[in-house]
């Protein structure tokens, strides 16, 4: 299992060449019991919680502006279990970030609903990688982007204006693979729209959008990935 890639520093990204390996992957195969008992006392404190399926990384490498690397689908509650000591797994987590940027330059985040593990935390909207997001066994990153955000806050970003490339940004907590997508809308009446759908939604998934408007526009509860994202899109408003 390898993981050799720049950490903490935001890396440019030509190309994702993660596959899905049918194989299970070892952490969740070596911990059944203890993925059994943890899962219990999270179902306990939030009962809402789906033991649904989504994907755990075995490697991962940057070389050339590429990342490349190999994952395996896990239950969430092997997720769950894992989160609590990643650095002891030889597994890591990677996601993406669909970076919503209005038409007036700001952007558009999100703040989860109190039901969710990540209850009042702020970050774009998102989901772990499944295996819905995989072609013939290579994740498409833009189609988890697309279907993420427009789950959780009605947006569909289908037609958006993207930029030109990928980014990512790998820390201790996982890989953020990121890139932006343009609305002509300003921030305000993207806020409308996504509290509108928020409101419709029996148990939706976030409590509120989220505007930033410059690099220091740091909101309470904010995701700790989230700061180099922010600072990084107002000072490269070409990248």
């Amino acid at each position: 299992m390898s993981f050799d890639l720049p950490r903490n520093v935001i890396l440019p990204v030509d190309d994702v060449d993660v596959r899905l390996d049918p194989n299970p992957h070892p952490f969740e195969r070596n911990n059944e019991a203890a993925i059994a008992e943890n899962w219990r006392r999270e179902m306990a404190a939030k009962p809402a919680l789906f033991d649904g399926t989504v994907v755990l990384l075995s490697a991962l490498s940057y070389r050339d502006s590429r990342l490349v690397g190999r994952c395996h689908a896990v239950r969430y509650s092997t997720f769950m279990l894992w989160r609590k000591s990643p650095e002891l797994s030889g597994a890591e987590h990677a996601y993406a970030h669909a970076v919503l940027v209005a038409g007036d330059n700001a952007l558009v985040a999100i703040r989860m609903g109190s039901h969710t593990v990540n209850a009042g935390r702020v970050y774009f909207a998102a989901g772990s990688f499944e295996p819905v997001d995989f072609r013939e066994g290579l994740v498409d990153v833009d189609f988890n982007m697309i279907r993420e955000v427009g789950e959780e806050t009605g947006i569909d970003l289908s037609a958006a204006r993207r930029g030109q490339r990928y980014h990512a940004l790998s820390t201790s907590s996982g890989t953020v693979i990121f890139r932006r997508y343009h609305v002509p809308e300003p921030a305000e009446e993207v806020a409308r729209r996504i509290s509108a759908f928020v409101a419709t939604e029996a148990q939706p998934e976030i409590e509120s959008p989220v505007i930033i408007r410059h690099a220091g526009d740091l909101p309470d509860g904010l995701m700790g990935h989230m700061k180099p994202l922010i600072e990084w899109h107002f000072a490269n408003e070409l990248a």
